[in-house]
């Protein structure tokens, strides 16, 4: 066999590799749970055996503690009408909040839901999550930043890439066993990220979870 068709059958191994590492993962359901559907759900953490939710809107915005069981608000609070409440996520005894366009986080006592304090970042919030040392933010684009939660401040920031690729509209997140999972808005799919490159290990494809005739707002 000459060189050059070694060259290229290894080549074509090769894609066929890349190809199948990133293969969409599917989903199964294991259970489904009542939710308010006036609800415009922005952020949704679950600790200690609670559900916090982060809404949105102006003027509808809210923080709430939700019973998994029936889908009822157990605890609200009301976000101010000038803000979009967005990202949520927990940290030790506290919750923070994103809001949308207004640079402006709140931070709440868990327990009671008494505001704190707030911070300011210079970017949109979309999603908020947390590993073991920083807050992570999303601001709708393929950037992810991270926060100092004693000091708010910016400590670094990845760009998200899919074989070269910039990956945008990234929204909600989570933080699961040392990777990032993103929400792409717009779509479907789910994005797992890695959080020292920004390099996509895979992808989720939730198509079909929601029927067409079941979505609230296209």
């Amino acid at each position: 066999m000459h060189l050059s068709s070694r060259l290229r059958n290894l080549a074509i191994l090769l894609l066929a590799a890349a190809t199948t590492l990133f293969a969409d993962d599917t989903y199964r359901v294991v259970h489904t749970y009542p939710h308010d559907p006036n609800a415009y759900t922005q952020g949704l953490v679950f600790v200690d055996g609670h559900l916090y939710e982060s809404t949105g809107l102006n003027g509808r915005s809210s923080l709430r503690m939700d019973d998994l069981a029936t889908g009822r608000a157990l605890q609200s609070a009301p976000v101010p009408s000038q803000y979009f409440a967005e990202g949520l996520t927990a940290w030790g005894s506290t919750l923070v909040q994103l809001t949308w366009q207004s640079h402006v986080a709140f931070v709440y006592d868990r327990f009671s839901f008494r505001l704190l304090r707030t911070f300011h970042y210079d970017c949109d919030g979309w999603g908020l999550t947390a590993d073991s040392k920083d807050l992570i933010l999303s601001d709708g684009t393929a950037t992810i930043r991270f926060f100092d939660p004693a000091t708010f401040r910016e400590v670094r920031r990845i760009e998200v890439k899919d074989h070269g690729q910039p990956v945008t509209q990234l929204n909600e997140l989570e933080y699961i066993r040392g990777q990032i999972y993103s929400n792409v808005w717009h779509t479907d799919r789910i994005v797992r990220i890695s959080p020292a490159t920004g390099q996509v290990l895979g992808w989720i494809n939730l198509a079909g979870l929601l029927p067409d005739n079941e979505r609230s707002d296209p």
